[in-house]
Order: structure tokens, then sequence, then C-alpha cells
């Protein structure tokens, strides 16, 4: 979690909190050690966020303060309902999660005026059929492509033939009906689309790629358009 989420976190809970709440408390809550939230307090109580409180007793939030509220239009927060739900449809548990959280803060912070459309908008948003993944896993995944990690995987096309592959995971294509994970193949020597439920087993590798400034992506997204219905040869 980066330090400005976890310092949001912290004025949330303090907010919320019936009773003064210890470092320990939080540090257990956010998974980091009660060191690092008496660091937090102290750097939110210089930027003049009024917590109360001290090492031992607890920490409490002032009566009256809020955060600033965020400026969206109807649309804007229309819109915000309408990506959270899509995210559901993409059957990656984590990022779900992730969703679910920006969902809740901005909630939290919005204006009264405009809570409602959020929380209850007059919108359907279809589920899906994506077939979950079961041989890999999808938050590590991402963290593959952000880390420029390759992984191994075995893959099974639509005949049921496996192989086993080196690929470097590029990007992710999500569509209604399945997820793709795009990546530069070893095996072929060129780009590939792999659709995440053929993938049996995988493991993330030491092994690191270099994704040149971008090239590699740029060169997958110029290829002719997406067919998640082609398995990769």
């Amino acid at each position: 979690m980066r330090r400005s989420d976890r310092l949001f976190d912290i004025i949330q809970r303090l907010r919320v909190a019936q009773k003064p709440t210890t470092a320990a408390m939080l540090a257990a809550a956010l998974e980091v050690t009660p060191r690092t939230i008496y660091r937090d307090i102290a750097a939110l109580q210089a930027r003049r966020v009024p917590i109360d409180g001290e090492a031992g007793v607890g920490y409490i939030l002032r009566k009256g303060f809020d955060l600033p509220p965020l400026m969206f239009t109807a649309d804007e927060v229309e819109a915000i309902a309408v990506g959270a739900r899509m995210v559901q449809r993409l059957r990656d548990p984590r990022l779900q999660e992730a969703a679910d959280s920006v969902f809740a803060k901005v909630t939290t912070v919005l204006p009264e005026s405009l809570r409602a459309s959020l929380v209850n908008p007059p919108i359907f948003v279809s589920p899906g059929d994506a077939v979950p993944a079961q041989g890999i896993d999808m938050a590590e995944l991402r963290a593959a492509i952000r880390d420029s990690r390759k992984l191994h995987i075995v893959y099974a096309d639509e005949q049921g033939r496996r192989t086993n592959r080196t690929i470097w995971p590029i990007a992710m294509a999500y569509y209604v009906d399945v997820t793709l994970v795009g990546a530069w193949c070893e095996l072929r020597a060129d780009y590939r689309n792999f659709r995440v439920e053929r993938i049996l087993s995988s493991r993330v590798l030491d092994e690191q790629f270099d994704q040149d400034n971008g090239r590699l992506f740029a060169e997958w997204s110029a290829l002719p358009k997406l067919r998640p219905d082609q398995p990769p040869s």
C-alpha cells in the first residue's frame, strides 16, 4: 500500500471510531508495524490534521474535521458507478476488492447531494460470462506485468494439447466473455495472446525482461485486432 493511501485510511478509520484507536490496532488493520503508524500520525499532525492522543493510549480525530469534498459532475459520478460495476465481470478477485475500496473511499468523501447517485444509480451492468482463471493468480499476473517479470506457464489449446512456455507478460485484454494476457512468447519468438482460463499452471520467474520504454506494449497494441477466439500457435 502506498503511503498516501495509508494516510487516507488512517483518517477514515479514526473518523468512524467510537473510542481511541491505538497504533497497534491501526497497524494490524493496515498490515504495517506500530512504528510506521507512529510516523504516519506525526506526519498527519504536521499537516494540521487534528488528531489527539499519544502512544499507548490511542488516537482520536477531533469532531468537525472532514476531508475536502470531491467535486464531481453527475456524469462523472455515473462513470464511477459503471466502472466499479464493470470490474466485477473481470473475474479478478483482487481487482474487485480494489474497486470496492475505491468505491467506498469516493462514497465517503462525496458531497451528500451526489452520494445517492453513486450508491443507488439507475444503472444495470451485465455480469459477463468470462471463465475464471484456475491455473494462474490474476494478481500475480498483473504484478508480473508491472515488474517486467517473466512467467513460465503450461498452456492448453482448444484441442487440449499442452505446451510449456516462457512468456514476457505485456498487457491484459478484458472482454465480456474472455480475459487474455498479451505477451512475447519465447517458444514462438513472437507476440501471442493467451486465454487465462487455458493456463493450467504458472510460475513467476526471477528473470526480468526489458520493456524498452514501452516499445513492447506499442508493438503488441499495433497488431491486428485481438481475436479472443483464436488460440496462440
